[in-house]
């Protein structure tokens, strides 16, 4: 399975002297010790909440492991029990906090990583981190493959996003991985970023992420290809009930990345400085549709938290046993996947071509049908207190022009037609 993420194309530079070429072709034609503590099963709904945790909101990123020593993922609050025993957790690591990555990972690997299998679900106490392998052809259960890195870099997306996210990692690419973080009530946020290269149309996890979206009420984003490939036939991204993720150049000239995927639902920041995996405290610069797609799977917990903080929701997941299939079931006030959803169409917006750098290997977006290339927009951090305030009804958002909406409706229609 493929991550998408420049990592699959040649360097950076390359990548632009390509995107460059393609541009204007485009222009033309448009991741000490393990402790175990009983067999109980896991508490389905929570109880009273503790003082000082208030509200949150739980992102499950989908990927091949997570650096749980880095720094960008440490607390200094601890969960409360009734959130440990609520997302299934059956063992707590007490990572080693100091020395390097190779020390600290030597000193817990007898008491924690030699001792975890795929029926555990680990806290690694004074991390951010809850994680689980629902497979067992892993060297290392949940921590980041030691020649890769990805899915600490996609969580670290998550949490530049929203800093105050709780992570319920899940290593794996299959459907076994998805259905994990699927099945677990308090999941909010399914992120995944990977798939065929190119966008071909393969089976890949789109029955995992319909039992999550349809018929559990969350939320799932799923990254587009790293090509300018069309979105609506990526496994990942293409699924009607999923939010196809492209990317653009919010760092650079905020003009669409040619090497990402074309006619996704939303586009978001394509570059961004996100942890290493193989140390503590280094991050590197890194680029693609990957951490694109976390990045909005951030920013969609941060405004479920504002608005269960304002309205009382210390509890979170959409289980339509326990809340009724909403997001936010607050006091006089409730939210659905489906209007979390439209809100966020609501507040993309196109940035103007007039930015355009030619020497950026960017494609300039096009004043006509700019939806063929960022859907309904670009997201980033300017989304969210409108999409919170027009949620709350402290303001009204406007509506979006026809021909937008009707070009967005031609794509929910497609993908409808393509995925059932």
């Amino acid at each position: 399975m493929i991550t998408k993420t420049e990592i699959y194309l040649p360097s950076r530079s390359t990548v632009r002297s390509i995107a460059l070429v393609v541009s204007l072709l485009v222009i033309v034609t448009p991741l000490s010790g393990c402790l175990l503590w009983g067999d109980d099963e896991p508490i389905e709904v929570l109880p009273e909440t503790e003082e000082g945790f208030g509200a949150f909101s739980v992102v499950a990123p989908i990927d091949t492991g997570i650096n749980v020593y880095h720094n960008h993922f440490r607390m200094n609050e601890t969960y409360p029990q009734w959130l440990l025993d609520g997302l299934g957790v059956n063992k707590i690591c007490d990572v080693t906090l100091n020395g390097t990555w190779q020390e600290r990972y030597e000193a817990d690997k007898e008491v924690c990583w030699d001792n975890i299998t795929s029926e555990d679900i680990v806290w690694f106490r004074g991390t951010r981190i809850i994680g689980t392998t629902p497979d067992d052809n892993t060297d290392i259960p949940i921590l980041d493959d030691p020649q890769d890195g990805h899915g600490t870099a996609v969580t670290g997306a998550v949490i530049n996003a929203n800093p105050n996210a709780v992570i319920f990692f899940v290593e794996g690419f299959s459907d076994a991985a998805v259905l994990a973080a699927a099945n677990q009530p308090l999941v909010d946020i399914i992120t995944t970023s990977f798939g065929p290269i190119g966008s071909i149309p393969v089976p890949g996890i789109e029955d995992a992420t319909k039992i999550a979206v349809v018929q559990n009420k969350k939320i799932h984003t799923g990254a587009a290809d790293n090509t300018p490939s069309p979105a609506v036939q990526d496994p990942t991204a293409g699924p009607p009930w999923s939010i196809g993720v492209s990317g653009y150049a919010e760092e650079g000239d905020d003009q669409k990345e040619t090497m990402s995927g074309s006619y996704p639902d939303v586009a978001a920041d394509w570059t961004q400085v996100l942890p290493n995996h193989d140390d503590i405290d280094g991050y590197h610069e890194t680029s693609g549709t990957s951490f694109a797609t976390p990045r909005t799977a951030g920013l969609l917990s941060k405004i479920l938290m504002s608005l269960r903080h304002e309205f009382g929701d210390m509890s979170s997941g959409a289980d339509p046993e326990i809340r009724g299939g909403l997001m936010v079931n607050g006091t006089n006030y409730s939210l659905t996947n489906d209007g979390l959803r439209d809100a966020l169409n609501l507040s993309g917006w196109y940035p103007s071509f007039s930015t355009w750098d030619p020497l950026s290997g960017t494609t300039p977006i096009s004043p006509i049908a700019p939806c063929t290339q960022v859907g309904w927009g670009v997201v980033n951090e300017s989304n969210v207190l409108p999409i919170i305030e027009h949620l709350n009804g402290t303001t009204t958002m406007p509506t979006r022009p026809s021909d937008v909406i009707i070009c967005m409706e031609a794509n929910q229609e497609i993908r409808e037609a393509y995925w059932g």
